[in-house]
Parts: C-alpha cells; structure tokens; sequence
C-alpha cells in the first residue's frame, strides 16, 4: 500500500492491505453513538476495525482511540468503556486514560447534569510503547525543595531537591475548540467534528518519531494527514464519505502548496 495517501472507502476493507506489523501509531476518532453522523450512516463493524489495528500496529506501537459517550433516556451509554475493555481483551494494554477537556466550548445546558466538556482519549499499546516523547510545561511553583527524612538510627537528615523549570504534563489536556479555535484552516469546518490541530499535533509528537508511518482509519477532516506533513511523519487516511474525502484532499493539496497551516 502506498504511504502518504488517502484512500476513499469503508477501512475495514481497505485495511487487510496494510502490512502486519507496519504501522508506528494509530491516531484516530470513530464515530459514536449518536453524537456525530456522518451522511446519516454510522453503521460500523467495531470489532472487527479493534482487530485489524492490532494486527498492522507494530509490537510497541501505540493507538490514540479519541471517544465520547451519548446520554440516552438519561443515562450515559458507557460505549467508550466497553471498546476500551475489548481493546484489552484482543491482546492491546490500556496504557493511559486521557482526558481532552475542551477549552472555549459549551454544550447546551441540562437541567439534571453538568454540560460535557471533555472526551476520553484512550492509549491502547501493543507491548511496552516504544516511543514516548513527553511534553513538559512550565511549573507553577519554582525554586528548590528541602526534603526531611529520617535515618534508622533516628537522625533526621535534610538534602536538597533540586527542580527543573519545567514538569510533565499531566494525562489531562486542555485544548481550544469551536470555530477558528480547532484551526486556522477554514475548510476543515465543513466536516461535522473535527481533530483540534493541537490534539492531533501534541500526540504524534508523543507517541511517534520523524519517519514513523500513522494511520487514521476515520480521517475525517484530514487533520492528522497534516500534523504528520508538519512533523515529517508519514500516514495513510482512509475516509467513507467522499465529500470529506474530498475536504481532505483540498487541505493536504493546499497545505503543499502554501506550506504550513
């Protein structure tokens, strides 16, 4: 299969073209529930999408499944859960539970509950990931800890913790979203739900190096196709809906032309 390409159709039968073990790290956000349509057809074969990542992730390689759940006759349908726990249950670990809590962005108001203001962003590893690229943000609190221990023979000693300006961020990302906060490139709003570019920027960073090869089986808007093009990644897209096919092709067509978004 070709690298660097997208590929219009259903990935489940696009996908048994992609070599065993090929791929460095998925990157990806189905459709679920009835929280996004998609040309009125959310009909898919999840498990058999769960088996076919398995198969083409290399051993260390890792999956971004980026999920929310609907609230139907007043409960929440736990789908993200139950793909989470099937992901295990084919041989992946549940590395990290994530959370995208959703900067300048609300949802309409409930009368019973808080509005949602964030997704799970599960990272699913085959093995021990083999790459982990962690961001760090700046501390809050600087300057160096005095640290008091107590010695068996019941001294107290104190030594010095010296500390770096900056820390690991935590598994909880607050990103902008909503119109022209997601990105700067108008056309991507023609889909229905799309990557924030951060998001999509912040975790091939993390998971992947230069030259590693991503796939996006529900591309979407082609946002990940461009944060891999910005980063020196390589990736295969894969779209059902040909009018988003269509929206991907314009943005990475127009991104070669005028360089970065």
């Amino acid at each position: 299969m070709d690298i660097n390409k997208v590929y219009l159709g259903d990935c489940l039968e696009i996908m048994p073209s992609i070599g065993d073990k090929s791929i460095d790290m998925v990157l990806t956000s189905p459709p679920y529930d009835n929280l996004r349509t998609y040309g009125g057809n959310l009909q898919w074969d999840f498990e058999g999408i769960a088996k076919e990542l398995y198969r083409v992730t290399k051993d260390g390689g890792v999956v971004v499944w980026v999920v929310g759940d609907a609230t139907i006759k007043g409960s929440e349908t736990g789908t993200s859960f139950r793909q989470a726990l099937y992901f295990k249950e084919i041989g992946f670990n549940l590395h990290d539970t994530m959370i995208y809590r959703k900067g300048g962005f609300s949802c309409p108001a409930s009368s019973k509950r808080y509005f949602q203001g964030f997704e799970y962003m599960f990272i699913f590893s085959k093995g021990s990931p083999m790459t982990f690229n962690g961001i760090r943000e700046p501390r809050t609190t600087k300057g160096n800890r005095i640290i008091t221990s107590r010695q068996a023979n019941g001294e107290t000693v104190k030594r010095t913790n010296i500390m770096s300006d900056t820390r690991l961020k935590s598994n909880v990302w607050d990103i902008d979203c909503g119109y022209m906060r997601s990105t700067k490139d108008k056309l991507a709003y023609e889909h229905p739900a799309l990557f924030p570019d951060k998001l999509a920027h912040d975790h091939i960073v993390t998971w992947s190096n230069e030259g590693d090869l991503i796939l996006d089986c529900f591309a979407g808007s082609g946002t990940t196709g461009v944060a891999c093009q910005n980063l020196n990644r390589n990736y295969i897209l894969i779209e059902k809906e040909p009018k988003y096919y269509e929206i991907i092709n314009k943005r990475i067509t127009e991104h070669n032309l005028q360089g970065r978004f």
